[in-house]
């Protein structure tokens, strides 16, 4: 099949990390991908796919070549992209890596870009219920995956460092970061330290955000915290390897990459439930999970520092489960979907919460 996927960056990020293994995987299967970009995007992934940048900081439909498939992402790229598909350059289908209407400027006109096609894809079945409530769109869902780079090195022991705790800390200068409850976790990560001044507070921060943000400057200039800036995965994996508990605040993520692969690298979890992590986090079982109001985030860090027993066992269960989570198997069903899609079909799972099936039943009737 022939692909072509408008991509406005490919920065680093959880969304385009996804966009990046999807292309890529597609490419290694022998389709040919074409990964249509602004002039002005960003690359700071590997692309193996065919990569053609125009010469204007917009996508028009002129840009577009023909192909069997358009997949759009971000809502901006969606009206461009069916307008191409209705000039005959290929069937429109989106990959919604997020829901952008509750978290994001101009809900306005990202919320009615959901009715523009209803052939959609997902990433967990939390986004799939808030669409469909939203949209009555059901999309198909393609699930996040972990790159082979993040393994368990088994290094922690070795180390002979104070019982690390580390989390994702994202520049919020001219950015939409508000969902990650950064102060938040800031303030609770103060609160272990106040209560147990031993151990070590790291953020893990990507090397162009942080040496652009004078926030995160000078959240380093004070001591208080250390900051890693890893320029690949290689170095990402080594630093969620030094981690003994890694902490994600989001409160708003479809698929909540950071925490599944600190997860396949032997961290202990402790998460606040942002809607797709529940689709491979397990309060008491593999990870301590919380909703934002009861505020415990630093209480669940605490409770690991003070039970290794508890910490080890929820690391070892995350890291076995994170095992099924591959970009091969999100490959593989993204074709699948796809498939099913250019033959005029596509399948859900049932439908399960009543407000849903009283949807499903509105549907049956008015067909």
């Amino acid at each position: 099949m022939r692909f072509t996927f408008p991509i406005l960056t490919l920065c680093h990020g959880g969304a385009q990390r996804m966009l990046v293994e999807l292309t890529n995987g597609l490419t290694a299967r022998g389709h040919q991908v074409i990964i249509l970009m602004p002039l002005g995007g960003d690359v700071s992934y590997t692309v193996h796919s065919t990569l053609l940048i125009t010469d204007y900081p917009l996508l028009r439909e002129t840009d577009y070549p023909v192909s069997d498939v358009i997949v759009s992402n971000f809502y901006t790229t969606v009206p461009v992209s069916e307008a191409a598909s209705r000039n005959g350059k290929g069937l429109h289908v989106r990959l919604s890596l997020c829901y952008e209407p509750p978290f994001l400027p101009q809900n306005e006109v990202s919320f009615p870009s959901y009715h523009i096609t209803d052939k959609l894809i997902v990433l967990s079945r939390w986004q799939q219920e808030l669409i469909e409530l939203g949209h009555g769109i059901s999309g198909s869902i393609v699930p996040v995956g972990i790159s082979t780079a993040f393994k368990n090195m088994h290094i922690r022991h070795r180390l002979q460092e104070p019982l690390n705790i580390t989390a994702i800390l994202r520049k919020v200068e001219n950015g939409f970061s508000w969902h990650r409850e950064q102060d938040y976790l800031v303030q609770q990560l103060d609160s272990v330290k106040a209560n147990l001044p031993e151990v070590n507070i790291n953020f893990i921060s990507p090397p162009d955000e942080f040496y652009s943000s004078e926030s995160l400057q000078s959240m380093k200039r004070s001591g208080k915290y250390r900051f890693f800036t890893p320029k690949d995965d290689h170095e990402l994996c080594y630093h969620y390897n030094g981690a003994d508990i890694f902490v994600s605040s989001s409160i708003f993520d479809t698929g909540s990459l950071p925490g599944l692969e600190a997860m396949r690298c032997g961290a202990a979890l402790v998460t606040v439930y942002s809607g797709g992590n529940l689709e491979y986090a397990r309060h008491e079982e593999n990870c301590l999970l919380s909703f934002r109001h009861e505020n415990r985030l630093a209480a669940d860090i605490i409770r690991l520092i003070q039970d290794p027993a508890l910490r080890i066992r929820l690391a070892s269960k995350g890291e076995a489960d994170s095992k099924r989570w591959t970009w091969n198997n999100s490959v593989r069903i993204m074709e699948q979907t796809i498939l099913g899609f250019l033959n005029g079909n596509s399948i859900h799972p049932p439908l399960q919460s009543p407000l849903l099936q009283r949807l499903g039943g509105f549907k049956m009737r008015r067909n």
